[in-house]
């Protein structure tokens, strides 16, 4: 099997790309670099520029910020979760730091080609917000339990 191939396979998992045709997820892959991380190397840190999104293809990875008393774990991601794409969807800096937890492969999706797609398909676009919204709620939650959890420490 191709590598290209496999990769447009996972794609076609992730929810995000659900309505995309198979040409275009190819196309997709075809203008995305394939990057690797061993376990514990960081795929961006928070308040990096970011520049691409990644697709997790194997392997898995935690997202977390860095809080007044250390580290938050805001989730566990893995195959077919997209991180990074707050950074260049919304032009801030990275809000989070994700680091491998086993060996990882991704595929880095530049700005140009993710904000290319976001428009092709509108239908992409209200899944994304769906999903930015959920992380928003997720992280919201995990602030205030921490919170809670230093205000009784």
């Amino acid at each position: 099997m191709s590598l290209l191939k496999n990769e447009v396979d996972v794609l076609k998992r992730v929810p995000l790309f659900s309505g995309v045709d198979a040409a275009k997820l190819k196309l997709l892959a075809f203008t995305s670099k394939v990057v690797r991380y061993k376990a514990s190397e960081v795929l961006f840190r928070q308040n990096d520029v970011g520049d691409s999104a990644y697709v997790i293809l194997s392997g898995t990875a935690r997202v977390f910020v860095d809080g007044p008393d250390g580290e938050i774990e805001l989730a566990q991601v893995g195959e077919t979760d997209f991180v990074g794409e707050i950074a260049i969807l919304c032009d801030v800096p990275r809000t989070a730091t994700v680091a491998a937890t086993s060996d990882l492969t991704a595929l880095r999706v530049s700005k140009e080609a993710f904000a290319e797609f976001m428009i092709t398909f509108p239908t992409m676009s209200v899944a994304m917000m769906r999903e930015l919204g959920f992380r928003l709620s997720r992280t919201t939650a995990e602030l205030v339990a921490s919170e809670r959890r230093h205000a009784h420490a």
